[in-house]
Order: structure tokens, then C-alpha cells, then sequence
């Protein structure tokens, strides 16, 4: 049973960069076709896809957070990290790190519900002065 805990500062400064990480266990983050994924949801609104790192390390992301988004991995610690950067109040979200296998031909867009295997509980991150 994979289980994934998300860590990270819970507040953090307009223009600053957020930064979060998804420890996981039970499973390795380069177990093949595995695909391991943010997404956040702000206050009074639905669940929005951030992006994924996979297996191999290559990233895709949601086209509206692209310019602004990194996600990286270290395989040492089995973790991977979400970076954030210039962020506004309308950042403000809980943020989940998941486990997910998209099939090949629908890499790069919003993962389908069905897709997702395993997620973390989620951590609220408040961007505020």
C-alpha cells in the first residue's frame, strides 16, 4: 500500500516561492509508468491539476501554472517537490501530492479521477503578508 504525506510551510509571502514535498512509502517513485502528481484546491472551488513528474524524472504541467511551476524528485529520499514561484493570495489552496498512472496516450493533460491510485491527506498553504 503506497502512502504519501505532503510537508511544507503553511504560510507563505506574496511574490515568494512556495515550496512543498511529498515523501512516499510503500512504493518506489521510479517504479515504471508511475506518474507522481500536485494538485490543489482553493477555498470554494474544485480540484485543479498542477502537474507530474514520472518515473523517468520527465515533468508535465498544467498549461495555466506552467510558467510558473517545478517539480522535481530526489530518488535517494523518494520524495518529490513542488515549487510555486511569484505567488498571490489566489494561490491559497490545499495542496495534495498523489500517485497516478495516465496511459500513454494522455500524458500531459489533467489526469482523469480514475487514474489516481494513491493521495496524500493534503496540506493547507496560505499565501498572505
Amino acid at each position: 500500500q503506497v502512502q504519501l504525506q505532503e510537508s511544507g510551510p503553511g504560510l507563505v509571502k506574496p511574490s515568494q516561492t512556495l515550496s512543498l514535498t511529498c515523501t512516499v512509502s510503500g512504493g518506489s517513485i521510479t517504479t515504471k509508468f508511475y506518474y507522481w502528481s500536485w494538485s490543489r484546491r482553493p477555498p470554494g472551488k474544485g480540484l485543479e491539476w498542477i502537474g507530474y513528474i514520472a518515473y523517468s524524472g520527465t515533468t508535465y504541467y498544467s498549461p495555466s501554472l506552467k510558467s510558473r511551476t517545478s517539480i522535481s524528485r530526489d530518488t535517494s529520499k523518494n520524495q518529490f517537490t513542488l515549487q510555486l514561484s511569484s505567488v498571490t493570495p489566489e494561490d491559497t489552496a490545499v495542496y495534495y501530492c498523489a500517485g497516478v498512472e495516465p496511459p500513454y496516450y494522455d500524458l500531459g493533460s489533467s489526469p482523469r479521477p480514475e487514474w489516481y491510485d494513491s493521495w496524500g491527506q493534503g496540506t493547507q498553504v496560505t499565501v498572505s503578508s
